[in-house]
């Protein structure tokens, strides 16, 4: 749960030290965090691809085959990332002047994307890291490695905002260079760890691998639709947050405060959704076909349990349980934000269910018929957003409360497109 949602956990300890420092730029890290979190996305989308076929590469015994694929995974990641770091370098401020509207916002969005764009290497390469190891389930070494990444984040983001331990006082580009940093320090350590691991072995990681073609399509044919699903999720999400910001700063700020509720309790609900696509896929190898849609289920309904009982007592009472963590004297923001929690239990709930059955879907190898029910859902979400934002003007709260469209949309879908079995047999 903790690996698989690592950028969220970033953006989080970002966000948390900012709104110890500065309004506007605590206010900014929901726009431009929501920016770095869909460039992020791609690539994870992509090593979600290549976690399946580990996984089912997995299930069929056959650990020669792991070692290419992690070995085609790393040299995309990386082709990929070279290109997101070129886009954030010369693209960013041109797109953030077309969207929002106060110069504020956007130069302190542009100062933490100045050193947040040289984080992409890693990242990217981290998470081909992860779908290796939750590929053959061995997922404690990936919580490892977040623990180290986290701790690190907290020292840094506490040095660079501020200015502690002899650190410039940056503030809002400190954000953006600790996480860098962060980053770069988790990988070195998850690299050394590969060395030294003795079950690493079996998979071949350092044997030189022929070219496989076959192999390199197989894995774009089954990323591709991730990479566009989590454009078309997180881009819809910023498209939202640029709403909200024309909608005024204060706005923005007890948005980016909903933000991080959201990022806190969707910790547990993406990390089953991760570990639904590795058993489906597996079952589908061990071809326990059968076993594929109980598993979903069960899976669903842990993962709806999990979130209500950890969400619930916190947006119910936040004033009582966010204290310790945003214990600022000014706590207006939080009682701004109530109303807009409320909502969010409600999304959890809605989220936790819907996207295990979003990502069982995808274990089966059914990305593109994922990506096609993802793309209209979006479309209609947005033109509901859309109607409630810039025609009504309907305020705060029922913005958030347009994404609830959104996820029962995806839950019905994904259910029916499951229930069809048309997902029988897509590769071997």
């Amino acid at each position: 749960m903790i690996g698989g949602a690592s950028q969220n956990i970033i953006a989080l300890t970002d966000s948390l030290f900012l709104y110890h420092h500065d309004q506007l730029m605590f206010a900014a890290m929901g726009f431009v965090g929501v920016y770095y979190l869909i460039i992020a996305a791609i690539g994870y989308g992509f090593s979600r691809g290549g976690q399946i076929f580990i996984a089912r590469r997995m299930g069929e015994k056959n650990r020669l085959a792991i070692g290419h694929l992690t070995h085609t995974m790393i040299v995309f990641e990386l082709l990929i990332a070279t290109l997101m770091f070129l886009l954030m370098k010369f693209g960013s401020e041109p797109l953030f002047r077309l969207l929002a509207q106060s110069d504020t916002i956007i130069q302190h969005s542009l100062e933490y994307i100045q050193y947040r764009s040289w984080g992409i290497f890693f990242s990217y390469l981290g998470v081909a890291y992860v779908a290796l190891y939750a590929g053959v389930a061995r997922t404690s070494i990936i919580g490892y490695q977040t623990l180290v990444l986290i701790v690190v984040n907290l020292i840094l983001n506490y040095g660079f905002i501020f200015g502690h331990f002899g650190l410039p006082t940056m503030g809002i580009g400190g954000a953006g260079l600790a996480s860098t940093l962060a980053e770069a320090i988790a990988v070195v350590v998850f690299t050394g760890f590969i060395f030294l691991d003795r079950k690493k072995n079996p998979y071949f990681l350092f044997q030189i691998h022929p070219i496989n073609w076959k192999s390199i399509r197989q894995i774009v044919r089954v990323s591709v639709p991730f990479i566009v699903q989590s454009i078309v999720g997180l881009g819809s999400w910023f498209l939202l947050f640029t709403w909200i910001e024309n909608m005024g700063e204060e706005e923005l700020a007890v948005s980016n405060l909903g933000r991080i509720a959201y990022l806190i309790f969707s910790v547990p609900i993406w990390g089953y959704a991760a570990g639904i696509q590795t058993m489906v896929s597996g079952y589908i190898g061990k071809n326990k076909l059968k076993a594929v849609i109980p598993i979903i289920w069960k899976t669903a309904r842990l993962s709806l349990m999990t979130t209500c009982l950890i969400a619930f007592p916190f947006l119910i009472l936040p004033e009582f349980f966010l204290y310790p963590l945003l214990g600022a004297e000014d706590m207006h923001l939080v009682y701004e934000a109530k109303p807009v929690f409320l909502v969010i239990l409600g999304l959890l709930a809605m989220f936790s269910v819907a996207t295990i059955f979003f990502n069982g879907l995808s274990g089966t190898g059914a990305s593109f018929q994922g990506l096609n029910i993802q793309i209209v859902c979006t479309l209609i979400y947005l033109l509901c957003a859309f109607y409630i934002i810039k025609v009504r003007d309907m305020g705060l709260v029922w913005a958030w409360a347009s994404e609830g469209i959104y996820w029962l949309l995806i839950l019905f879908a994904s259910s029916a497109a499951l229930q069809t079995e048309k997902w029988k047999g897509i590769f071997d």
